[in-house]
C-alpha cells in the first residue's frame, strides 16, 4: 500500500523501481495486489458496521451492525475483492492483446504488473468509503483519474512500446482500465447505496446463506 503514495507522488521512481525488481505475477498477486485489497476490504467493512452508509434513495443512514448483517457485510466485500481481482486479470489480458497492433507484444507478465501497480491509486481512494456519506462512485472516480495520471508514467516503462505507438497503447490501456474496473465496482456500490435490492431478486432466493436470509 506504502508503493501506491510512491507511485502517486514520485511514479517515474517507483516505476522504475517496479520494472527492476523483476516480480513474477504470483509474487505480486499474494504479496502486493491480495494483501491491499484484504487491507482495503477491512478497513470498509469496519466503516459499514460502526459507521453505516448514507442511502440517497431512502435518505438516510443504513447500519450493517454485527452480528445480523455479519453475511451481508461479508458478501459485499468478498464480492468487490473478486471483482477487483477480475477486473486486473481481464483488463492484463486485453492489454496484452492489444499491444500487438501497437508493435508492442508485451507478455502477460508486463500488462498484469502494469494493471496491478497501476490501479493502485483507485484501490487506495477506496479507504475514503468508510465515510458513510462517500458516493463509492465519487471515489472511483478520483481514484481512477490519479491512476490514470500513474498509467501515463507506467506505460513506455513497463510496456517498452515502439515511441511512435507509445501514446496510442497508453490511450487503448486507460479505456480498457476504466471499463473493467467501473463495470467491477459498479454493482457493490449501487447495492450498497440502496439502489440494487438483493433481498427479492433470484439470486437471494437461490443462495440464501449470502444474503443472511
Amino acid at each position: 500500500m506504502i508503493k501506491a503514495f510512491f507511485l502517486i507522488f514520485e511514479p517515474v521512481a517507483a516505476w522504475n523501481r517496479v520494472v527492476q525488481s523483476r516480480r513474477s505475477v504470483l509474487f505480486i498477486l499474494f504479496f502486493y495486489l491480495l494483501p491491499m485489497l484484504l487491507a482495503v476490504a477491512g478497513v470498509e467493512s469496519w466503516g459499514l458496521v460502526t459507521l453505516g452508509k448514507w442511502q440517497p434513495v431512502f435518505q438516510k443512514i443504513r447500519g450493517f451492525q454485527l452480528p445480523e448483517h455479519l453475511r451481508e457485510v461479508a458478501t459485499i466485500e468478498t464480492t468487490q475483492l473478486l471483482l477487483a481481482l477480475a477486473s486486473v486479470f481481464i483488463a492484463a489480458y486485453v492489454i496484452k492483446t492489444v499491444s500487438g497492433t501497437f508493435r508492442g507484444d508485451c507478455t502477460f507478465q508486463q500488462a498484469f504488473v502494469l494493471v496491478a501497480y497501476g490501479l493502485s491509486p483507485m484501490f487506495l481512494l477506496r479507504l475514503l468509503d468508510v465515510l458513510p456519506r462517500m458516493n463509492p462512485l465519487v471515489s472511483w472516480t478520483i481514484g481512477i483519474i490519479l491512476s490514470i495520471w500513474v498509467l501515463y508514467q507506467g506505460v513506455p516503462r513497463v510496456l517498452m512500446p515502439d515511441p511512435t505507438h507509445a501514446f496510442g497503447l497508453y490511450l487503448s490501456t486507460v479505456i480498457i482500465i476504466v471499463l473493467t474496473s467501473s463495470l467491477a465496482r459498479l454493482l457493490p456500490a449501487l447495492y450498497v447505496l440502496g439502489l440494487v435490492d438483493f433481498h427479492h431478486s433470484w439470486l437471494t432466493h437461490r443462495f440464501p446463506q449470502w444474503f443472511g436470509q
